[in-house]
């Protein structure tokens, strides 16, 4: 099997794709999104690419592909919405898929990216009634223990952390009723949160210049319109201009 790869480069001679040979340990691994390591040329450290295609066969020698990150990180249609995007902003394609990647992928050592987080969560493994059984049969005698299976009645799928802190037990009560069949812990991915300690300030409502405001008519009459315009704007550096070409379409 062929893929056909975009290497991650800015350079427009690069801006085409190259054919490289699927080894037969990584068939099943790489598919069209998949983020891979190459030799290029006659360069000593193999080079990041992006797989946008595979086929059978190619017309030319080719290398192999020596690397794959298994984490899949874009998908087909990701790789068909970076094409459109690069032939319509006339772009790399290698610049649209990196917009699609999360921070910290970008690093030809694949360990060296930023990991996706993980965290403990603790689930039951008795249903309701077998619980209260053996809490009524004295079966389980412990208050903490009771405490956290409790908890977990009402809140499954929490944290450990939370569970300890809660409930008020500590992990070697968790991982007693663990061993015993009652819960069990899973590691589950954790989604990041970028914003998660940032304190946001609220902006205050901002008043346009009269020159701004001339500009703001002219474009939000052109979008009314439906018609399809360019403005390039003019301003002395911090005069909150954000591109110096608007485009309406």
């Amino acid at each position: 099997m062929i893929a056909e790869v975009i290497l991650n480069s800015n350079s427009k001679q690069l801006n085409r794709v190259f054919d490289y040979q699927i080894p037969e340990n990584l068939v099943s691994k790489v598919k069209v999104g998949s983020r891979i390591l190459v030799p290029f040329a006659n360069r000593k450290e193999l080079e990041e690419g992006f797989v946008v295609n595979i086929k059978e066969t190619s017309a030319y020698q080719v290398k192999e592909i020596q690397q794959v990150d298994e984490t899949e990180y874009i998908s087909t249609k990701n790789i068909e919405l970076a094409k459109w995007m690069a032939r319509r902003y006339f772009c790399n394609l290698s610049d649209c898929i990196k917009l699609m990647l999360p921070p910290g992928t970008t690093t030809k050592v694949f360990e060296n990216r930023v990991r996706e987080k993980n965290a403990s969560f603790v689930y039951l493994k008795k249903d309701e009634e077998e619980i209260e059984l053996a809490i009524e049969s004295k079966k389980l005698k412990s208050d903490k223990q009771i405490r956290a299976l409790r908890f977990l009645l009402e809140n499954e799928g929490v944290l450990v952390s939370d569970l300890e802190m809660f409930a008020d037990v500590t992990r070697s009560i968790i991982n007693t009723l663990e061993k015993n069949g009652y819960l069990e812990i899973i590691e589950q991915q954790v989604e990041r949160n970028p914003f998660e300690h940032k304190v946001l300030a609220k902006d205050k409502d901002l008043k346009l210049t009269e020159e701004q405001e001339q500009a703001y008519q002219a474009i939000g009459n052109s979008m009314d319109d439906y018609f399809y315009s360019e403005f390039l704007l003019f301003g002395v550096t911090g005069s909150r201009k954000n591109r110096n070409i608007f485009t309406t379409n």
